[in-house]
This record gives structure tokens, C-alpha cells and sequence, in this order.
């Protein structure tokens, strides 16, 4: 089966997406997507006024995707600050239909103030949980996500999955959420999803980040691939 994987699309970080894309397509044969507000705006999913908290354009639009499935099947959600070194196909082990979602649970606490580009850092309950989210997209609760809810809920609602009950969010091994900078490779030597969540190699300030060498390569490839 092929898996379905929508990736978070920030116009200011293009090259990440291409990036993680690639680095999918690289080790499995997948249906990868770009999830860009212009397209959703487009197709009437999406048309929420800007949020000047928030740190990336699919902060909310990334809870479209089971809507984007027509809430069947099962479907990925990634942000684009990820470097995948293995094929997801495993995710497929997780199957329970009275999940409605699988996560990484991470206890992140970051203290730094700013990540990225100067960004404001800011810590909350289940945070980065909802940057890979493996979705069953036919589950009671994942089908309360409709757009109109989507549009209108709060981040806070949102991204601490108050639209699932505890019992239905099921956990993925860290090795598909690895945060660079907070795990370790005492923890997990060798993960299979790299996420660069307080900045990437594509920022002047991060070029040395661990398995900044890795992401580096995927790019020179990916822009080889363009002239």
C-alpha cells in the first residue's frame, strides 16, 4: 500500500520542504503533498485570517488532512523541518481502528526564547506532538475535524488534540519525531525522522546542527536535480 504523506508548505522555507520531500521519496515510494494555504484558500478548505503567533503557515492546515482524504484511509502529516533517513512504511504496523491518531508524545520543554528565524519559542502542553501525526482518518473523532472547525477552533484546541479523547491518541516510538537538539543518540541512534524544530541547516545560524551533513547532501541532490 502507498503511504499518503502531506508536508507543511512555508513559502519562507522552501528549500526545506523540498528537501523532506525528497528525502521521503528517496527511501520509499509514497504520495508525497504540499499542504500551501494558497491551493486550500482555492478549494474552499481554508480561510482563516492570518494568526500573528503563528510560527509557520500550516500551523493550523495541517488538521485538514483527513478532510483532504474525504476522512478515509490513513494519511501522514509532517512539518517540512524534517529529514527523513528510512522508509515510513513501518507506520503501517500501526493499525488499531480505535486510534484516531498516532504521535510522538514528547515531554519538550525548550528553554531557549527564539528558534528559527528569530521566531518567538513558545512552551505548552503536548507541544510538537502535532508535527507528525499519523492519522486514521476514518475514526469518529479524526472526522470532527471539518474544515468549519478547523477555520474556527483555537491552536489551543487544536494542537493539544483536545478533539480526541486520551484513549484514542496512540503513541509512535521516538524514532519517527527525533528533535534535534533535545533527544540524543544515546536515546535513539539512528532515527528514522530527523525534525530540526528550533532551526535547519537553510538558516545561516544552524549549519552545524547534528545531521546538519545529512540534510546538507539531500540538498545539493535536490538542487542538482533542478538545473
Amino acid at each position: 500500500m502507498k503511504l499518503k504523506i502531506f508536508i507543511g508548505y512555508d513559502s519562507r522555507e522552501d528549500i526545506a520542504y523540498e528537501v523532506a520531500r525528497a528525502s521521503i521519496l528517496e527511501h520509499m515510494d509514497a504520495e508525497v503533498l504540499a499542504l500551501r494555504l494558497d491551493d486550500l484558500r482555492e478549494m474552499g478548505l481554508y480561510w482563516r485570517a492570518p494568526d500573528p503567533l503563528s510560527a509557520t503557515e500550516f500551523s493550523f492546515s495541517r488538521f485538514l488532512v483527513p478532510a483532504l482524504c474525504n476522512f478515509k484511509g490513513r494519511a501522514l502529516f509532517m512539518d517540512c523541518d524534517f529529514l527523513v533517513r528510512k522508509s515510513l512504511q513501518p507506520l503501517f504496523e500501526y493499525s488499531n481502528p480505535d486510534i484516531a491518531t498516532w504521535v510522538v508524545k514528547h515531554d519538550y520543554r525548550p528553554t531557549a526564547l527564539t528558534k528559527m528565524d528569530g521566531q518567538a519559542q513558545r512552551v505548552y502542553p503536548r507541544k510538537n506532538w502535532s508535527s507528525f501525526m499519523w492519522f486514521n482518518c476514518e475514526h469518529p473523532m479524526t472526522q470532527g475535524l471539518t474544515p468549519d472547525i478547523v477555520n474556527t477552533e483555537t491552536g489551543m484546541y487544536l494542537h493539544r488534540f483536545m478533539w480526541a479523547a486520551d484513549r484514542v491518541i496512540g503513541e509512535l516510538p521516538t524514532t519517527f519525531n527525533y528533535l534535534e537538539g533535545w533527544h540524543t543518540r544515546a536515546q535513539v541512534p539512528d532515527p528514522t525522522c530527523v525534525h530540526f524544530t528550533e532551526g535547519g541547516p537553510w538558516f545561516d545560524t544552524y549549519q552545524n546542527v547534528e545531521y546538519a551533513h545529512e540534510w546538507k547532501q539531500t540538498a545539493a541532490r535536490v538542487r542538482a536535480s533542478e538545473r
